[in-house]
């Protein structure tokens, strides 16, 4: 009976240790990301990856940077690019991974936006329809099919951005012989395709992204392995003049631009534990930290940010039409 009071005493004092903290004007004007830059006239939105841990690595200060982050943004949406349960998904809409990796980390007020959510591969090891309808219980969660869109108007203009949010996963030809991944393998990838094509062909925005899990070019871990995705999405993106491609899976973040393409290749993965990377040949920036990704679009330019988990600005860049087809 001690033994068990001292366990729950040390369990009760490791929860208190990591209380959230309390989210007012004073924590705003003493924690800021500096440098951290604002045009008023823009979508502002975060881009986070690879991310569900049950609050472990550096989960939960990654989680409180974006708080500061889409507060001193006025930002209005967050993107996920997958692997947002580990390591197998989640089983049902009431596992409890959705309150200790999800509802319990991202408490701040500011992240109490929608969140616009891609599948990983550790995803399709759970429940992935469960990750769906669960868009039918959250305020915030939004994944109402495995892949869909979105266009957001830009403030003070009549321009738009298109978004893409697809699932990687079944076009994937690594994991057509997988055991593991079995399950992405009962998904039409020519539907999928077909799909992608119309929506890119048929739309006016000003801007297009993409977003799904498995990068194109990767300055991380799976440097050189990445052919076969690349073969099938990167002819279709150039095409269609996609601006951004927009990834995860590493767990880090990059800028990639490879010579002669005008699409840009970001990657967003570092939202708990971290890998290595090194410098290729298409490598703009390449950090191995935990951390995110700010984007604000404005119909002159998007600027992208990349903050880690100590609330550091580490890069920052702006993709004008001009320089993306340069």
């Amino acid at each position: 009976m001690y033994k068990k009071l001292l366990l729950l005493c040390g369990l009760l004092l490791t929860l208190l240790g990591h209380a959230a903290p309390t989210y007012d004007e004073r924590l705003y004007a003493s924690q800021q990301i500096q440098g951290l830059k604002v045009n008023e006239k823009a979508l502002h939105f975060l881009v986070l990856g690879d991310w569900g841990r049950n609050g472990h690595y550096r989960q939960q200060d990654v989680a409180h940077w974006m708080e500061i982050a889409m507060h001193q943004l006025d930002g209005e949406l967050i993107v996920t690019t997958g692997d947002n349960f580990y390591p197998d998904g989640v089983a049902s809409v009431k596992d409890p991974y959705w309150s200790s990796s999800y509802e319990n980390i991202y408490q701040g007020p500011n992240l109490f936006r929608p969140w616009y959510v891609t599948l990983g591969n550790h995803d399709y090891r759970g429940n992935v329809q469960a990750q769906i309808d669960y868009s039918q219980i959250s305020q915030r969660w939004n994944l109402p099919a495995r892949y869909y869109s979105r266009t957001f108007a830009l403030p003070d203009s009549e321009e738009e951005v298109l978004i893409l949010f697809i699932d990687t996963n079944p076009l994937e030809p690594q994991y057509q012989n997988r055991e593991k991944y079995l399950a992405t393998q009962s998904e039409n990838a020519r539907i999928q395709m077909v799909w992608i094509e119309t929506q890119l062909a048929g739309s006016n925005a000003r801007w297009k992204l993409v977003v799904g899990h498995h990068p194109l070019y990767s300055s991380g871990k799976r440097y050189g392995t990445t052919d076969g995705i690349r073969q099938v999405l990167e002819p279709m993106l150039e095409r269609h003049q996609v601006d951004a491609y927009i990834a995860g899976h590493e767990h880090d973040l990059q800028h990639n631009q490879p010579e002669g393409k005008q699409v840009a290749h970001l990657v967003s993965g570092g939202g708990s534990s971290l890998r290595p990377v090194a410098e290729r040949e298409f490598t703009r920036f390449a950090k191995g930290t935990a951390g995110f990704m700010a984007l604000s679009v404005s119909p002159a330019r998007i600027l992208v940010q990349m903050i880690d988990a100590e609330g550091q600005l580490l890069y920052f860049t702006s993709l004008t039409k001009e320089s993306i087809k340069q």
